[in-house]
C-alpha cells in the first residue's frame, strides 16, 4: 500500500474529460446497444487509460477521472438507502446556461449500504506504486446535508424526520460508516468537494438557497462545519481528509461569485481538514487576505490555473500570485493546482484533451520553479 500523502506540491482535483470512446459508449448504452457488461469493460479501459497518463505526466495522486459519474455529488448521494433520483428536466441556472442535473430526493431515511464508489475505488487503487497513491473524492457531508435542507427541498426532508437534527444525525451517520468501508478497502487519502463554502460566500445567493438569514444563516453555517468535523474526528487516524471548494464548475461557467473574507473564520480558523484546495483562478475568488485565517499547519493548494477555458496562463504572473499568497501562508504549506476538475459533470469544460493535458503540464513546471 502506498503511504504518499496530498496534496503534492503539483496536484489536481479529480475529474478529467471523458475520453470519446466512453461518451459513446455511455450513449449506446443508454439506447440499449450494449450491455452493463461492456459498458463497464470500456469504463475500466478509459479509467486505466487516463491514470497511465497522470503517471506518464509526473503527478503523484491518481484519481479515475470520476470516470463512473454522471455528476460530481449526485452519484455519490444515489449510493445511499433513502435516496432516489429521476430525469425531470429540470436543471440549475449557472452563468449564462441551465446545468442539466437529475432530481434527486428523499424517499426515506439515510442509511448506509455497501457503496459503488468502494468498488470503483478498488479498481483504482491497483495502480499504486512507490511514486502514487489514489485519492478518492467525495461531496462533503455539508454539502450532502445542504442539498437535502435548502430552500428547495427542506420540507420534504422534515416530512420524513421531523427535525433537521434528527437528518443530521442520520448524515453523520452514513458518512462514517462509508469512511470506515472505503478505509477498509485501503483508502488513505480522502477528499470532501464542497460547494455550500462557495455559495454561502456571495450574501444573496446564501439566502436564496438556504432560505435562511441572519442568524439563523450563521447557525446553519456552523451546522455545515460541525458535519465536516464531526466525520473527520471519527476517521481513522491515518485517513487524511482533504476539501477542495468550489463556486460551481460545469460545461466552464459557474454559479457563484465571492471572496472568502465572509468564511474565513469558520473555514479557515476551524474546519479540521489536513488540506485545502481553493479555487483562485479569476477575480471571483478575491484576494489571498483571508488565507492568514488557515489555522495551525494546515496545507493550501492554490487553484491558480483555470480548466475553464483553454488558454495558458503566464508563468511569472502565476508565480507572483503564489507569492503574493506566502504573505499570509508560508511558501512550504503552500501547493499548486488547476481551481477545479475538468469535468465535474460528465459534460466536461470547453477544451480538448490535449489543452486538459498542456494545463497540468504548466501545473508541474510553475511548481518545481517555485519549489525546486
Amino acid at each position: 500500500m502506498s503511504t504518499l500523502k496530498t496534496p503534492f506540491r503539483y496536484d489536481f482535483v479529480g475529474s478529467f474529460l471523458r475520453p470519446e470512446k466512453l461518451k459513446e459508449a455511455k450513449k449506446n448504452f443508454e439506447e440499449g446497444k450494449i450491455t452493463q457488461d461492456e459498458l463497464d469493460k470500456i469504463t475500466d479501459e478509459c479509467v486505466s487509460e487516463v491514470v497511465a497518463k497522470q503517471k506518464a505526466a509526473g503527478f503523484h495522486a491518481i484519481t479515475d477521472g470520476e470516470f463512473r459519474r454522471k455528476f460530481w455529488h449526485l452519484d455519490f448521494m444515489w449510493g445511499f438507502e433513502g435516496v432516489e433520483h429521476e430525469k425531470d428536466g429540470g436543471g440549475v441556472q449557472f452563468n449564462g446556461e441551465v446545468a442539466d442535473l437529475e432530481a434527486t430526493y428523499l424517499v426515506g431515511k439515510v442509511k448506509a449500504k455497501p457503496h459503488p464508489f468502494v468498488e470503483y475505488f478498488k479498481f483504482l487503487k491497483q495502480f499504486e506504486d512507490e511514486n502514487t497513491v489514489a485519492k478518492q473524492t467525495i461531496p462533503s457531508p455539508g454539502q450532502f446535508y445542504a442539498y437535502f435542507t435548502g430552500a428547495e427541498l427542506l420540507a420534504d426532508t422534515l416530512a420524513i424526520y421531523g427535525t433537521e437534527e434528527a437528518f443530521a444525525e442520520d448524515v453523520i451517520k452514513a458518512y462514517n460508516e462509508f469512511v470506515a468501508e472505503i478505509y477498509a478497502a485501503g483508502c488513505r487519502n480522502l477528499q470532501f468537494d464542497d460547494c455550500v463554502w462557495g455559495g454561502m460566500v456571495n450574501p444573496k445567493l446564501a439566502v436564496a438557497l438556504t432560505g435562511r438569514s441572519g442568524e439563523a444563516l450563521e447557525e446553519y453555517k456552523k451546522l455545515m462545519l460541525k458535519l465536516n468535523n464531526e466525520v473527520v474526528a471519527a476517521a481513522p487516524d491515518d485517513l487524511l481528509i482533504n476539501t477542495h471548494v468550489c463556486r460551481g464548475n460545469y460545461h466552464s461557467t459557474f454559479f457563484s461569485s465571492g471572496a472568502y473574507d465572509s468564511v474565513a473564520d469558520l473555514l479557515f480558523g476551524e474546519e479540521n481538514v489536513n488540506a485545502y484546495y481553493l479555487e483562485y483562478d479569476d477575480e471571483r475568488s478575491g484576494g489571498f487576505a483571508p488565507l492568514a485565517k488557515v489555522s495551525g499547519d494546515k496545507k493550501v493548494v492554490l487553484g491558480l490555473v483555470t480548466t475553464k477555458t483553454p488558454a495558458l496562463e503566464n508563468k511569472e504572473l502565476v508565480i507572483n500570485r503564489i507569492h503574493e499568497a506566502a504573505k499570509y501562508v508560508p511558501l512550504d504549506r503552500l501547493y499548486l493546482s488547476p481551481q477545479c476538475g475538468f469535468a465535474s459533470c460528465e459534460i466536461g469544460n470547453k477544451l480538448t484533451e490535449e489543452e486538459q493535458w498542456a494545463k497540468l503540464k504548466l501545473v508541474k513546471e510553475i511548481a518545481e520553479e517555485v519549489w525546486g
